[in-house]
């Protein structure tokens, strides 16, 4: 079934998880209650008034006509350079003189570099091309890496299921070779699949690459199954499997303990904070936002914290920002969200879900502090 044959319920939900929104958001920001939500996306409430659809499409930010599967009436926004990727992708032939090796190493190191300080802009820039320059390669670990740093920065963009395509090609890489490689590659499919709501397929491909992956001894291969364990309690949580969650995470756990020191040479980032980091969005996931921000309120104190690339802890408090926002805290919203653009404002100003987290705590009267700059930031009028 396309899903233009979806019921229109189907497709409010399908948007509302790619929003990254629970039922009780999107019910909040429409002024009604969760139960309403939950019957139209069921099809039990039919939804046949033009301007309820209508306030659905903008909170959901989408066009009318796309609720309804009909084509849109105006071109969907797509980023700058998204297409320009897209057509690297496209292509199947290798240059016809392949970069030196140490050349597309340093490419795949300063694109890794963009993406950590998370300098989307300019990784949109120079991704083609490194693409273009890792197809004639005959490395399969930098042709994995330069496909998983672009499927990475595709789900920033809100592009899940073009990333869903660049994580494929890096399987697909990765087939044949070691399991270390396939196990880097299941990283990219889970947080795409993840990123497109398919979270029991993300459980499925996470928890074997992991179960390949986590007997190994090295640094290395510890962090990559640790990480792969924390993608598989994410897609559990958002399975509604939360006790089989919270054993993923224990694993994971105990999979930190084993690391000293590394270098994070496979740019994870997987450690004891990251857990913890975990288990407030675990905690979030069961909707006790009380035991998730008390978490919150320490693990960003801890010294890890600060290790963290700039990327990963505005993702995160993006995140946080809104746990918060499901508190009915839009004032610690703010703060998250303003934290956010201090130490990555790739996060803040480039990604939809942070339009929709700005927006809600614009609705404050008085609006928190920082918020009304934000809004003007990424342009939006209050």
């Amino acid at each position: 079934m396309s899903s233009d044959d979806l019921p229109i319920g189907r497709r409010v939900a399908g948007w509302r998880v790619r929003r990254s929104m629970t039922q009780q958001m999107l019910a909040d920001r429409l002024r009604r209650s969760k139960s309403w939500v939950d019957k139209i996306e069921r099809g039990v409430r039919p939804l046949d008034r033009y301007s309820v659809i209508q306030e659905l499409s903008r909170v959901l930010r989408v066009d009318p006509e796309v609720l309804l599967g009909q084509p849109p009436s105006t071109p969907s926004s797509t980023p700058p350079g998204v297409d320009d990727i897209r057509a690297a992708l496209a292509r199947y032939d290798a240059p016809p003189t392949p970069s030196p090796m140490h050349e597309l190493r340093r490419q795949v190191g300063h694109a890794w570099l963009s993406y950590q300080h998370a300098h989307y802009p300019e990784l949109l820039r120079v991704v083609p091309g490194l693409l273009d320059a890792a197809q004639g390669a005959r490395s399969a670990e930098l042709l994995v890496q330069a496909y998983r740093i672009t499927s990475s920065l595709l789900v920033k963009l809100g592009e899940a299921d073009l990333a869903w395509l660049a994580a494929d090609r890096a399987m697909g890489a990765a087939a044949g070779d070691d399991p270390h490689l396939a196990a880097m590659a299941a990283i990219a499919v889970a947080q795409a699949l993840r990123a497109s709501g398919r979270d029991r397929l993300a459980l499925a491909a996470t928890l074997a690459a992991a179960n390949r992956i986590v007997p190994q001894r090295s640094a290395g291969e510890w962090a990559v199954g640790g990480t792969l364990l924390l993608q598989a309690a994410l897609a559990a949580a958002g399975c509604g499997e939360h006790h089989r969650a919270d054993e993923l995470t224990e694993r994971a756990a105990g999979v930190a303990t084993n690391l000293r020191g590394y270098d994070d040479q496979h740019r994870t980032s997987f450690g004891t904070v990251a857990v913890e980091l975990v288990r407030v969005l675990l905690a979030a996931a069961r909707d006790n936002s009380v035991e998730a921000l008390r978490r919150h309120s320490i693990v960003v104190r801890r010294e890890g914290w600060r290790w963290l690339p700039a990327e990963y802890q505005g993702a995160y408090l993006l995140d946080a920002a809104r746990v918060y926002v499901h508190a009915g805290d839009l004032r610690g919203a703010a703060r998250a969200l303003v934290d956010a653009d201090s130490v990555a404002p790739g996060e803040v100003r480039g990604r939809p879900p942070a339009r929709t987290l700005i927006a809600d705590c614009a609705r404050a009267r008085p609006a928190p502090a920082g918020v009304a700059r934000l809004a003007t930031l990424v342009g939006l009028t209050r």
